[in-house]
Formats: structure tokens, C-alpha cells, sequence
């Protein structure tokens, strides 16, 4: 076994994997995202994630600031639909210093009025610049398409009138609801003794009260497929395209994952870009991306091209679309997609923070850790005939929605 792991008193789980470096590695994985936001709440996840770097009950904002900075440390957060993320990393002497900052500004923030205005502004400054960069704001919208009037339908960011209207009390709702100790994780990767991890852990996170979770996420239903277009001030026209897909615990997940790389993943051999980009010079940048969810899933497609090339490359990409519900993957081509797959999984490896939140993200999503060699093991299962199916069912042209930011007519 590569890791160890301890469940502490209150629920919190801490998990340690032991690496032969200087620099050492950790984040807190708290299993609370802008999904889980009610409709007064929308941009508090983010929020949140703002104000735990300005004010706890020992520490003001250049304390926390400092505490890690002056020893040449990085700490840093995010958030998404289903997660906050806080990590940092540290030389392997300064682990006690980083564990003591995560527990302050998680378990410690006070939320003062003073810096909610001031982050505030901050986050209306980013949802300005967002909404100037139409290849971002094209993937938002689209997911708030595809999940219209469900919880997954909505900006990370919120919008001006919802942050505006976030009050100091609605702060701590969400974090009694939300923040709660068995959906938490403190991942550690560096040179450690798993004896001291466990005492240090249990030393710092041990004494925070238990706060079991009673929340239920409500699963999307009734997807309608849809087109929208809309005008913007921009030259070039963007479009996302795309359906509902598998969410983390469906077994076709892996075969999708597999489809995706082919048709728009990583690297410059996908068959989008070879297509679109490579053959006929049509987009910059064309991709695919296949994101599941607890309980669902979402299959989009963005490319970006001049207004009078739009026609040309939707149909170029319905046609890659169309070849992969058609036609069967013969032996070497399949052999190849899994290879270019497997091979991309393992040079991940490299990046040992992205390795630790994977490994955090197991343990919330599964319970468990998935190990490289176990998830090789299921996309060398995968058939010809699956991903078939998959393409059929996902690639459904009755079934793709469709949003194009398109530039102003004069």
C-alpha cells in the first residue's frame, strides 16, 4: 500500500503518502461546493473560499498571509461545483506550521464585515473580467444550460445581485450545513513517519467538535436538449456543444473517459484537432471535456473560429461525432485510444499535488483510494462494442445541446 490512513474522533479523515523529497505537499478537501448553495447563497462557496484568507480569532489577514510566505511556502485555494480545495507546499520542516494555518482558517475564520465588503468587490472585479473572456463564460453558461433550475446550474462566481446580497449570517448557514467533518480530508504527501502524521493530526484537527452531515444533494432530472445564441461584443464566434453524461459511480464512466481523449482531449492528435485545426485551419483551439459528477455527468465540445468558418467546422465536428456512432474502433485504433490514455494518467503522476487531491477527492467520492494500477485495469477492459454503445447514447444528435456566443450585428 502506497498511503495510510486514519479516521479521527470527529469524522475527519487524514492520509498520508509518503514521498522521498524536500518538498512536501497538502491540502484539506471539504466536500462542499457551489451545489450545494440554496438560491439566496449562490457565490457563497467562493466566497467563503475568499474570506478564509482574512480574519480568524488569532490571526488577521498578513498573519495568514505571512505564516506560510515567509518561509517560502505557497498557499493557495479553489473551488468548484462539488469541492473546496485549500493546499499548500512547503519545505518538509514546515508541515506543523502549514496543519496549524489549515485548522485556523477552516475551523477559526470570523468573517468580519469590513473584509466581506472588500472581497466583495474583489469577486464583482472577477465576474467583470470572466465576462470578458467568452471562452470562459461559454463553458459556464452552457452547464447552466444543460442544468437549468437545478443546483449545478450556476456561475461559481454568482452574479452581482446574489454576492450583493450575502449577509454575514448566511456565511455561517452554509458552513454548519456544509462544512462538516466527515466530509473533510487532510492530505499529506512528503518524507513523513506515519506515526508523527497521526499524532499531528490528532493533536491539531482531533479537538475540533464533530459536525456529522445531514445534507442531500438532489439529483438533475428532465434534461431537455436545447440551442441558443446569443450576441456578445467579440469578434470570433465560440460555441459549446454537448449532453448530459455518466456520473462518478456509473461503470461506463471509464469508457466515456477513453472516448473523450480520442476525440478531444489532451495533445495535438485528438480527432477534433487534426480535423478542424490541422486539415482545414478552421479554430485555434478546439477540445473536448467529459466532467461526472456525484449523481450526473456533462459531455461538451468547445471550439472557437471566425462568424463566416462557424457553419463549416459544426459540421466538421457532427461529422467526427457521427463516425464514432457509426463505426466500431478496429483492434490497433482502440489499442492506440487506450495507450495515449494510459500513458497520459501516468506522466499525471509527476505532479504529486495533483496526485493528493485525486487521492482526497477518492476518499469523498468512493471511500476508498483507486490505485494507477486499478484504473488501468478498467480502461484495458474496455470493449469496442462499449464505447459504441457510449458514442450512441452520448453522441445522440437528438440529443446535443448547443450555445454560441456570436459577435454583434451592426
Amino acid at each position: 500500500m502506497d498511503h495510510q490512513l486514519i479516521h479521527l474522533s470527529n469524522g475527519i479523515r487524514v492520509l498520508l503518502k509518503p514521498a522521498d523529497t524536500v518538498v512536501s505537499h497538502a491540502c484539506i478537501l471539504i466536500n462542499a461546493g457551489t451545489r450545494d448553495e440554496l438560491p439566496h447563497q449562490y457565490g457563497m462557496a467562493h466566497f467563503i473560499e475568499h474570506l478564509l484568507f482574512k480574519r480568524t480569532e488569532r490571526r488577521n489577514t498578513n498573519q495568514i498571509l505571512n505564516r506560510l510566505e515567509l518561509v517560502g511556502a505557497d498557499l493557495n485555494a479553489y473551488t468548484t461545483k462539488e469541492y473546496t480545495c485549500i493546499h499548500a507546499s512547503f519545505l518538509k520542516e514546515h508541515l506543523t506550521r502549514v496543519l496549524d494555518l489549515f485548522e485556523d482558517i477552516i475551523f477559526h475564520s470570523v468573517y468580519p464585515e469590513a473584509e466581506m465588503e472588500k472581497e466583495r468587490g474583489v469577486i464583482l472585479d472577477e465576474i467583470a473580467s470572466y465576462q470578458d473572456s467568452p471562452e470562459d463564460a461559454i463553458a459556464d453558461d452552457f452547464e447552466d444550460m444543460l442544468f437549468e433550475k437545478h443546483a449545478l446550474g450556476h456561475n461559481i462566481l454568482g452574479t452581482n445581485e446574489s454576492l450583493n446580497a450575502i449577509k454575514r449570517e448566511d456565511i455561517f448557514e452554509f458552513l454548519n450545513e456544509n462544512y462538516c467533518t466527515d466530509q473533510i480530508v487532510l492530505a499529506i504527501t512528503g518524507n513523513y513517519e506515519w506515526a508523527k502524521i497521526k499524532t499531528l493530526a490528532e493533536g491539531i484537527l482531533d479537538k475540533i467538535p464533530a459536525n456529522l452531515s445531514k445534507r442531500k444533494r438532489s439529483m438533475p432530472v428532465d434534461y431537455r436538449p436545447s440551442r441558443k445564441k446569443t450576441e456578445k461584443p467579440i469578434v470570433q464566434t465560440h460555441v459549446s456543444l454537448g449532453n448530459v453524461a455518466y456520473s462518478l459511480h456509473d461503470d461506463r464512466k471509464t469508457g466515456l473517459m477513453v472516448l473523450n481523449n480520442l476525440l478531444g482531449g489532451m495533445g495535438m492528435s485528438s480527432r477534433l484537432n487534426l480535423q478542424i485545426r490541422e486539415k482545414y485551419g478552421i479554430a485555434y483551439t478546439i477540445e473536448s471535456n467529459y466532467t461526472p459528477y456525484t449523481d450526473t455527468g456533462l459531455f461538451s465540445i468547445y471550439y472557437g473560429t471566425d462568424e463566416d468558418k462557424a457553419h463549416k467546422a459544426l459540421k466538421l465536428v457532427n461529422r467526427e461525432l457521427k463516425k464514432l456512432r457509426d463505426t466500431k474502433l478496429g483492434v490497433l485504433q482502440l489499442y492506440q485510444a487506450k495507450q495515449k490514455f494510459i500513458g497520459q494518467i501516468a506522466l499525471g503522476e509527476e505532479n504529486r499535488m495533483g496526485v493528493l487531491i485525486s487521492m482526497a477527492k477518492n476518499l469523498l467520492d468512493y471511500g476508498k483510494i483507486n490505485t494507477l494500477e486499478e484504473v488501468v485495469e478498467k480502461i484495458n477492459k474496455v470493449t469496442a462494442e462499449e464505447l459504441l454503445a457510449i458514442a450512441n447514447e452520448i453522441f445522440d444528435e437528438t440529443q446535443i445541446s448547443e450555445l454560441a456566443f456570436v459577435p454583434e450585428q451592426e
